[in-house]
């Protein structure tokens, strides 16, 4: 009787063991750091504790550009992870990287579980697809550019905190108030590149390059030497001559200048909205981003940046049913819209905007839902987005050349000319080596 319940204990602890061990690990490599790395701990292991046939196994991988590094050389080395995180500008990139990506709904849709690309707000479904409109990648954090303005300074400049300017023209007549009340800055921009050029274009449905932004082929090049452009930058440099508009550097260096409270208003990110409710000691208001009531299809819709999942090629059934249970548990509403109330990147999914809307977290959150309304939209082959090629080279190229219009070294219409050439000869260098 003891020999026969040692025997039944034993089998039933291996069985056990058999069944730990039975779980299929997905190696997740991302650029999450700090409190957005600790909110991808803790989705990951949400969802390992909601079944257990599979485990989420997250490794921070620096940033961007270095997490897509890593993965292309582990992917050549012949050990890469099953899901990568890359930002929005290396889309191009991954997608010509033949037989290294598995597209994602191909994966959903073979293991009997489709993703719906109609699930996902338009603009971000519409960037992550390909030209038949299935997903590519996994969108998964997203944000666009808003205009944030600071009430306390609207308030000291005369002006109606609760009315921001709609247009660059109530733009540059606010930000003269602002700097005539005593302020460093009226108005500054973060990301000059993706903001004052990409989104400029889409903004007012305008092309940024041919082929549909890259979108329709890889001989696209760029567009943004047309009368548009030229103007827009024209009223800009003028903005900075009168000492309206602080260009406060590439990147997101100029946040400073708006969270410090020098600057009233501030083009950036919609997920820098937890840093400036953090460190900034005013009321600010959120805003649409500015546009020209001159060019007849303004506003269109913004687009996005952030950046999506991609799985790799040559990986187990198992791993990839494993991937694609992963990612409807992203895209399930209740996680869609925790991650954006967590992170203030916006709900990828219509159905976790409807959510955080029906909870009432705008009505608490005010403009907190401007970068949904912005995106919300049905795209067309100018407002898309833009899949280039070398595209964070192409933008290094712009920001420098935006530094010389801004201080007054060479002309927009120079600025502007020389961004297309030297744009237009990395774009033919990529198309030569993709092919």
């Amino acid at each position: 009787m003891r020999t026969t319940t040692f025997t039944l204990s034993l089998a039933t602890a291996i069985a056990m063991m058999g069944s730990a061990h039975a779980a299929t690990e997905i190696q997740f490599w991302h650029s999450m750091e700090g409190a957005l790395g600790d909110r991808v701990n803790e989705l990951t292991e949400k969802f390992n504790k909601s079944q257990s046939d599979y485990v989420i196994k997250p490794s921070y991988k620096g940033n961007y550009g270095e997490s897509m590094n890593a993965g292309i050389a582990a992917f050549r080395a012949g050990n890469a992870p099953d899901i990568l995180q890359v930002f929005e500008v290396g889309t191009a990139t991954m997608m010509n990287a033949k037989g290294a990506i598995q597209p994602v709904q191909e994966m959903s849709e073979k293991v009997g579980k489709p993703l719906d690309p109609k699930n996902f707000i338009g603009a971000v479904a519409g960037y992550y697809s390909s030209s038949d409109g299935k997903l590519i990648s996994m969108p998964f954090n997203s944000s666009t550019p808003v205009l944030y303005y600071n009430k306390d300074a609207f308030k000291k400049a005369g002006l109606d905190p609760e009315n921001p300017p709609k247009t660059w023209d109530e733009v540059a007549t606010a930000a003269k108030k602002i700097r005539d009340a005593g302020y460093e800055c009226g108005y500054t921009t973060s990301w000059p590149s993706w903001i004052l050029l990409e989104n400029f274009a889409a903004w007012h449905n305008l092309p940024f390059a041919s082929e549909d932004n890259g979108f329709g082929g890889l001989n696209a090049r760029l567009e943004t030497d047309k009368p548009q452009f030229i103007e827009h930058l024209t009223f800009l440099t003028n903005m900075s001559k009168e000492g309206t508009f602080t260009y406060g550097g590439r990147g997101d260096t100029s946040n400073a200048l708006f969270t410090s409270g020098n600057c009233g208003m501030f083009t950036g990110s919609s997920g820098n909205r937890a840093n400036i409710i953090k460190t900034g000691k005013f009321e600010f208001g959120t805003s649409t981003l500015p546009y020209y009531n001159t060019l007849p299809d303004a506003p269109q819709n913004s687009i996005i940046g952030g950046a999506s999942l991609w799985v790799f090629a040559n990986k187990s059934d198992e791993t990839y049913k494993g991937i694609t249970d992963f990612f409807h548990f992203l895209s399930s509403p209740e996680q869609a819209a925790a991650w954006h109330q967590a992170t203030g990147y916006v709900p990828v999914t219509t159905d976790g905007y409807r959510l955080t809307k029906e909870a009432g977290y705008y009505d608490e959150n005010v403009g907190a839902d401007v970068a949904v309304k912005q995106l919300d939209a049905l795209t067309t082959e100018n407002s898309r987005g833009v899949r280039l090629g070398y595209l964070p080279q192409i933008r290094d190229i712009e920001d420098g050349e935006m530094e010389k219009i801004f201080s007054g070294q060479v002309s927009p219409e120079q600025g502007l000319k020389t961004m297309v050439q030297r744009g237009n000869e990395l774009l033919e260098r990529f198309e030569k080596s993709v092919k």
